[in-house]
Order: structure tokens, then C-alpha cells, then sequence
């Protein structure tokens, strides 16, 4: 029953995706120049190359807030089930909120959340 399923999900996807490339063959533009091609940003002309050199701070303080984001949706199962677990759920949360303070504490220290 499940393989029936596997073949017919699949026989599903592929159709939706060859369909999906057919209409916009057949529906998109055909016509092709250089104007259309160039990056458009408010209506004000591109100067130069886009490729720009971006801070690694923008980047050390998204890979921070993706850590700490995740952190709330692993406190959320937690809350659910913690009267089930006892004091063990307590331990267990606490030492995941330790380690996480640990590293909130390792990333101000070496000035991860300061913009300079």
C-alpha cells in the first residue's frame, strides 16, 4: 500500500514540475535584452559591480540569533511534556539553559554582539 502511495506521489511531483516548466514556456516572454538582464533596486541605475565585500559581523550576529531562535522552539516540547518528566525535564532544561547562557556569555565577551 505505502509503495502505491511512493509511486503515486512521485508520478504527481514529476507531472507538477514538467507542467509547471510547460506553462511558463508557453505563457513567459520571449524576447530577451541586456536592460532586462540588469539587477533593478528603486528604480535607480546600478553603478559598478554588486558583488560587494559584506562584514563578517552581519554575519556572526545571524548565525547567533539562528541559534538562540531555535532554542525557543526546543523550549516549546519541553513545556509540554515537562509535568510528565518530573525533575528530570527541570535537570535536563537547566543544563540546556546553562550551556546556552555559556555561549550567549562566550559570544558577548568576544564582542559578537557589539556593531562597530
Amino acid at each position: 500500500m505505502y509503495f502505491i502511495l511512493l509511486i503515486t506521489v512521485l508520478i504527481t511531483a514529476v507531472f507538477l514540475v514538467v507542467a509547471a516548466f510547460v506553462i511558463a514556456k508557453l505563457m513567459g516572454p520571449r524576447t530577451y535584452n541586456k536592460v532586462k538582464g540588469e539587477p533593478f533596486e528603486c528604480g535607480i541605475p546600478t553603478h559598478g559591480s554588486s558583488w560587494l565585500p559584506v562584514h563578517v559581523g552581519y554575519y556572526l550576529f545571524a548565525i547567533l540569533f539562528l541559534v538562540f531562535d531555535v532554542e525557543t522552539v526546543f523550549l516549546y516540547p519541553w513545556a509540554v511534556v515537562v509535568k510528565e518528566f518530573g525533575v528530570m525535564a527541570m535537570v535536563s532544561i537547566g543544563f540546556f539553559l546553562l550551556v546556552l547562557v555559556f555561549g550567549l556569555a562566550y559570544a558577548w565577551r568576544k564582542g559578537a554582539l557589539e556593531w562597530k
